[in-house]
């Protein structure tokens, strides 16, 4: 992988297991939801935040049909090609196929029983299977920058 550590990204989301879920919050045992998650990895691998994140609805702006989440992670990762998968990876969900994409995950184990940690609506963060109905979801996948300016 070119950019941070996967096995880092991993050790560090694997440490938010067990976080409730908690819309629009973003600390470690306290509560989080998927976007969180992402910001408490970005915060331990290079200190603040790329920018500020505004109030957003759950809906993720679906009836206006922008891609806001998927924007701001064009921004800020490092775009990656679907089928080059790595241990630490940022996978861009569409839980619907002619929704916006809208949920966040981080890949954990890759190959024949891949995994992804992720955090959403009535579950804690947990690391779940990658499966067949999980992997048709994914819309784009990113890795974490090697170093931030």
């Amino acid at each position: 992988m070119s950019g941070a550590n996967g096995a880092r990204v991993v050790a560090i989301a694997r440490s938010w297991v067990g976080t409730p879920y908690r819309h629009q919050t973003a600390t470690r045992s306290a509560g989080t939801d998927c976007l969180g998650l992402l910001r408490g990895i970005w915060r331990t691998l290079y200190g603040a935040e790329p920018e500020a994140v505004p109030a957003y609805s759950m809906d993720w702006s679906e009836p206006q049909g922008q891609k806001l989440l998927w924007d701001a992670a064009r921004r800020h990762l490092i775009e990656k090609d679907l089928t080059s998968e790595a241990a630490g990876d940022v996978l861009l969900f569409r839980m619907r196929r002619s929704s916006v994409a809208k949920h966040l995950g981080i890949a954990g184990e890759i190959g024949g029983r891949a995994t992804f940690i992720h955090a959403y609506s009535g579950h804690a963060v947990l690391e779940s299977p990658l499966s067949s109905p999980w992997r048709r979801r994914i819309v784009a996948r990113f890795e974490f920058p090697k170093e931030v300016g």
